[in-house]
């Protein structure tokens, strides 16, 4: 008995004293100033978002030389891309590298999962070559191994690694992909995804020119789908005033570029294109693994589909309406529970709901410009591969964010009371 207990609470004490790190890229990054452009990329193109929302990852990052080279001659939806064939969906670090079986594998990047890649375009090849050398290149059939393996750079075991390689990856039509139009035919993508009530609201409303002027700078567009518009609870639209019909469909939309990986990473409130002096009109973001869902306040939607992702613009689906607070009041709470001696035999329907009438927003949010100053470019980095000791765990607190310890204390009470009530 007495060693049961000794069981216990043991347990409990590494329950307590467990802590989860999540890596910011951004940090790690600006430790070195001779990955600035990269680093500055990153965030422009918010893959920092994307990397950030990921536990395990290998970035493969590139000196600010190959950097503005790339920048120079292609648009930030380009380099975007080919960043993205830079993150790797698995942990490599320098003695991974070199321990791959038969030599050689294929590594699934972040291109891959933009649906944007057919056949192997988002997949690398990783070869460990003759003399302690380590090439890259796209693993379309046929492709070169024109990149190598410099030196590792950063490590948090087995969370994230950063190794940098000497000349980008390049998969075939990858620097050829037509750069986004400020001309996107926003409604022909939201009618083939399913959303033909929600254009010819937008349309009937003059809300499309607001994102077709905002697409220009920063949008994403939050689309229900039609079966959304048939949902319970969804009120009757055509006793909305036209100011209240404009201000809904505009919380619909953000003024920034805002991908699904941002949306992951996002703690504070949002404002929407609805947003003005006269009311909040804000989003908050929850999320559960891959999962994105929006809360007004008063309904929750879920972020069904990515139509469109092409920096400055963002389209996705959504399973419900979204009905902003402002027009529509709180959430109701929960009714108290009866006694069945208590409880009628029947309770009467709930009254229709009709929105409070509000100010009309206005017409258009600004949405602020991207940055256009580039950092400075650092020294050259070091000619040959080198080893893991740079990294040693000493600075990982400066990369890790502490998560909270509610649940850890809350399952070493649990813990200690079952040993107390068992034993």
């Amino acid at each position: 008995m007495g060693a049961l207990r000794i069981i216990f609470l043991v347990v409990s004490l590494l329950a307590a004293g467990t802590v989860v790190s999540a890596h910011n890229i951004t940090a790690i990054l600006s430790q070195f100033p001779e990955y600035s452009e990269f680093n500055s990329y990153l965030s422009q193109t918010k893959l920092s978002d994307e990397i950030n929302s990921r536990e395990t990852i290998t970035v493969l990052v590139l000196n600010n030389g190959v950097v503005s080279s790339l920048a120079a001659k292609h648009p930030l939806s380009v380099v975007k891309s080919v960043l993205s064939l830079h993150i790797l969906l698995d942990y490599y670090d320098n003695k991974k590298l070199h321990a791959i079986s038969d030599g050689t594998t294929l590594s699934t990047t972040l291109y891959q999962t933009t649906g944007n890649s057919p056949g192997n375009v988002g997949f690398v090849n990783i070869t460990d070559l003759k003399g302690g050398k380590v090439g890259f290149g796209s693993a379309v059939s046929g492709s070169k191994l024109d990149s190598s393996y410099t030196k590792s750079v950063k490590q948090i075991p087995y969370n994230i690694s950063v190794l940098e390689i000497n000349a980008p990856i390049i998969a075939p039509g990858i620097l050829t992909a037509p750069a986004p139009s400020a001309d996107v035919n926003i409604t022909g993508l939201l009618e083939k995804a399913g959303c033909k009530t929600f254009v010819k609201l937008i349309t009937d409303t003059g809300v499309l020119k607001v994102f077709q002027t905002a697409a220009e700078k920063g949008l994403t567009v939050f689309a229900p789908n039609d079966e959304a518009f048939k949902g319970a609870g969804v009120p009757d639209l055509s006793k909305l005033s036209n100011a209240e019909l404009v201000a809904l469909l505009q919380y619909h939309a953000l003024a920034t570029y805002t991908p699904k990986g941002s949306l992951k990473t996002t703690k504070d409130p949002i404002s929407t294109l609805a947003t003005n002096g006269a009311g909040k009109y804000d989003l908050t973001v929850e999320t559960a693994g891959d999962s994105v869902t929006l809360d007004s306040g008063f309904s929750t939607s879920r972020v069904a589909s990515t139509v469109l992702d092409s920096t400055p613009l963002c389209i996705f689906t959504v399973d419900n309406v979204l009905l902003p607070t402002e027009l529509f009041g709180k959430s109701p709470s929960p009714a108290p529970s009866l006694s069945p001696e208590t409880s009628p035999a029947s309770s009467p329907a709930p009254a229709a709901l009709s929105p409070e009438p509000a100010a009309a927003p206005s017409p258009f949010l600004s949405p602020p410009a991207p940055p256009t100053s580039s950092p400075t470019a650092g020294p050259a980095p070091s000619d040959g591969p080198t080893a893991d000791s740079q990294n040693s765990n000493a600075s990982n607190a400066v990369d890790s964010v502490k998560a909270p310890l509610v649940v850890h204390a809350t399952f070493t009470v649990l813990v200690l009371i079952m040993s107390y009530v068992m034993l």
